[in-house]
Protein backbone atom coordinates (compact mmCIF):
# COMPACT_ATOMS: atom_id res chain seq x y z
CA UNK A 1 0.00 0.00 0.00
CA UNK A 2 1.17 3.52 -0.76
CA UNK A 3 1.61 6.39 1.67
CA UNK A 4 -0.75 9.22 0.83
CA UNK A 5 -0.54 11.41 3.92
CA UNK A 6 1.04 11.70 7.35
CA UNK A 7 -0.52 13.75 10.12
CA UNK A 8 0.71 14.75 13.56
CA UNK A 9 -2.18 14.72 16.05
CA UNK A 10 -1.86 14.78 19.84
CA UNK A 11 1.90 14.07 19.65
CA UNK A 12 1.35 11.00 17.47
CA UNK A 13 2.13 10.53 13.77
CA UNK A 14 -0.58 8.79 11.73
CA UNK A 15 0.22 7.27 8.32
CA UNK A 16 -2.61 7.02 5.75
CA UNK A 17 -2.95 5.15 2.46
CA UNK A 18 -4.44 6.47 -0.80
CA UNK A 19 -7.97 5.83 0.51
CA UNK A 20 -7.15 7.83 3.67
CA UNK A 21 -7.32 4.64 5.73
CA UNK A 22 -4.89 4.58 8.63
CA UNK A 23 -1.95 2.25 8.03
CA UNK A 24 -0.22 2.76 11.38
CA UNK A 25 0.73 5.32 14.01
CA UNK A 26 3.53 5.99 16.49
CA UNK A 27 4.58 8.59 19.04
CA UNK A 28 6.35 11.79 17.98
CA UNK A 29 8.99 11.40 20.71
CA UNK A 30 9.79 7.89 19.41
CA UNK A 31 10.10 8.92 15.75
CA UNK A 32 11.41 12.48 15.95
CA UNK A 33 10.79 15.31 13.49
CA UNK A 34 9.14 14.44 10.18
CA UNK A 35 11.39 15.69 7.36
CA UNK A 36 9.50 14.28 4.38
CA UNK A 37 7.72 11.33 2.84
CA UNK A 38 7.00 9.75 -0.53
CA UNK A 39 4.50 7.07 -1.47
CA UNK A 40 7.06 4.49 -0.27
CA UNK A 41 9.29 6.03 2.42
CA UNK A 42 9.20 8.30 5.45
CA UNK A 43 12.20 10.31 6.69
CA UNK A 44 12.48 11.39 10.33
CA UNK A 45 15.23 13.28 12.17
CA UNK A 46 16.06 12.50 15.80
CA UNK A 47 19.18 13.00 17.95
CA UNK A 48 21.32 14.18 15.00
CA UNK A 49 20.40 11.11 12.95
CA UNK A 50 18.15 10.57 9.95
CA UNK A 51 15.89 7.51 10.07
CA UNK A 52 14.22 5.93 7.04
CA UNK A 53 10.96 4.02 7.59
CA UNK A 54 8.53 2.09 5.41
CA UNK A 55 4.75 2.69 5.28
CA UNK A 56 4.26 0.71 8.51
CA UNK A 57 6.89 2.84 10.28
CA UNK A 58 9.30 -0.09 10.38
CA UNK A 59 12.87 1.21 10.34
CA UNK A 60 14.78 0.47 7.15
CA UNK A 61 18.00 2.37 7.88
CA UNK A 62 19.59 5.30 9.70
CA UNK A 63 22.75 7.40 9.58
CA UNK A 64 24.31 10.44 11.21
CA UNK A 65 23.50 13.97 10.05
CA UNK A 66 27.22 14.80 9.70
CA UNK A 67 27.63 11.85 7.29
CA UNK A 68 24.57 12.68 5.17
CA UNK A 69 24.32 16.47 5.32
CA UNK A 70 21.19 18.59 5.04
CA UNK A 71 17.99 16.82 4.01
CA UNK A 72 16.69 18.07 0.67
CA UNK A 73 13.98 15.73 -0.65
CA UNK A 74 12.49 12.24 -0.76
CA UNK A 75 10.97 10.84 -3.97
CA UNK A 76 9.93 7.24 -4.52
CA UNK A 77 12.69 5.17 -2.93
CA UNK A 78 15.40 7.86 -3.16
CA UNK A 79 16.47 10.47 -0.64
CA UNK A 80 18.51 13.57 -1.50
CA UNK A 81 20.91 15.38 0.84
CA UNK A 82 23.31 18.32 0.37
CA UNK A 83 26.75 18.24 1.99
CA UNK A 84 29.88 20.31 1.27
CA UNK A 85 28.35 21.95 -1.83
CA UNK A 86 27.51 18.55 -3.30
CA UNK A 87 24.14 16.89 -3.80
CA UNK A 88 23.96 13.20 -2.89
CA UNK A 89 21.18 10.77 -3.82
CA UNK A 90 20.74 7.66 -1.66
CA UNK A 91 18.48 4.62 -1.77
CA UNK A 92 16.26 3.57 1.16
CA UNK A 93 19.20 1.80 2.82
CA UNK A 94 21.20 5.04 2.56
CA UNK A 95 23.55 3.58 -0.02
CA UNK A 96 24.84 6.34 -2.31
CA UNK A 97 23.43 6.18 -5.83
CA UNK A 98 24.92 9.38 -7.27
CA UNK A 99 26.35 12.78 -6.47
CA UNK A 100 27.14 16.06 -8.24
CA UNK A 101 28.57 19.49 -7.51
CA UNK A 102 26.13 22.31 -6.89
Amino acid sequence: MAISNIELKNKMYYVYDEKQKEITHNWENTLGELKGFSSELVVFYRNKMFYIYDEKLKEISHNWENSLGEFRNVAGKTITFVRNKMMYVYDEKLKELSHKWL
